[in-house]
């Protein structure tokens, strides 16, 4: 081979490698663009999907956002918004308010306990009674259950007084009361289901509606704001409250758990 033939091939050896190495470059370019364009893509979808989070967190709930509707008060309701609930003959003295959450366990104690006692007086027009519901249990878990059977509770009472307080017993009951972090009184169904146990309830048309329509939830939550800005400094449930006093058990800061301390606090508060 001669010498020109020689550097004619070494010529055309290092031309090919200098045309490769060009091309690798541009497709080492060429995945860095696509790598930085699918990074911003990743990002930019990111940062959407943070502020559609945002923007869904900072949207008003079903409950908060009724707060702001109008009121329809059940029947068998009095005051401000129907938020004055009270039962027993009109020619009782005294009213005894007594203070719930609709989960709270210990108001299933206890309304098993005590209320048939309580009732038994009512009727007998010994005093009358002032229901005042909150729903404070609900925050400890994000829940919804005691505002959806408050709604549901105002749905019984519009039916009747009678209904509404069979309908809190049922509620209260061994067999319906649900451990307190167990939200089921947000179920309308299970609500319903308890609500077939009450004669008046039981296929009622119009009170399924209503339960299941939130008929109620606005007025819920109004009921559920008097408890908040009560003037009797009460802040757990159950309270019993007479005269502007909070009747306590005998040597306890908590309410009556049984008939006997419940016929004494409350016995005295008469005579008082």
């Amino acid at each position: 081979m001669s010498k020109r033939n020689s550097q004619t091939a070494k010529t055309a050896a290092r031309e090919r490698l200098r045309a490769e190495r060009e091309r690798e470059a541009k497709r080492a370019k060429t995945r860095r663009q696509l790598i930085v364009v699918a990074s911003v893509v990743v990002v930019l979808a990111a940062a959407g999907g943070i502020g559609y989070a945002v923007v869904q967190a900072n949207k008003p709930g079903h409950w908060d956002a009724v707060k702001d509707e109008k009121v329809v008060a059940p029947a068998n309701t009095s005051g401000t918004d129907g938020t004055t609930v009270i039962f027993g003959k009109s020619t009782a003295k005294k009213t005894l308010k007594v203070y719930e959450d609709p989960r709270c366990p210990v108001c299933a104690q206890f309304e098993q306990t005590v209320g048939a006692t309580l009732k038994k007086d009512v009727d007998e027009g010994k005093f009358k009674m002032q229901y005042i519901s909150g729903t404070f249990l609900d925050a400890h878990d994000q829940g919804e259950g005691s505002k959806n059977a408050l709604s549901a509770l105002g749905a019984a009472l519009n039916v009747s007084p009678e209904a509404f307080l069979e309908y809190k017993t049922a509620l209260y009951s061994t067999k319906w009361h649900p451990d307190e972090n167990d939200d089921k009184f947000k179920s309308d169904d299970y609500l319903l289901k308890v609500a077939d146990t009450v004669s008046a309830l039981k296929g009622n048309a119009k009170f399924q509606a209503a339960v299941k329509d939130g008929t109620y939830d606005a007025w819920a939550m109004a009921m559920s704001k008097t408890f908040d800005d009560n003037k009797d400094s009460v802040t757990g449930t159950p309270t019993l409250v007479m005269d502007g006093k909070q009747l306590t058990a005998p040597g306890s800061k908590n309410a009556p758990m049984s008939v006997a301390d419940f016929d004494s606090v409350v016995g005295a508060a008469l005579k008082g």
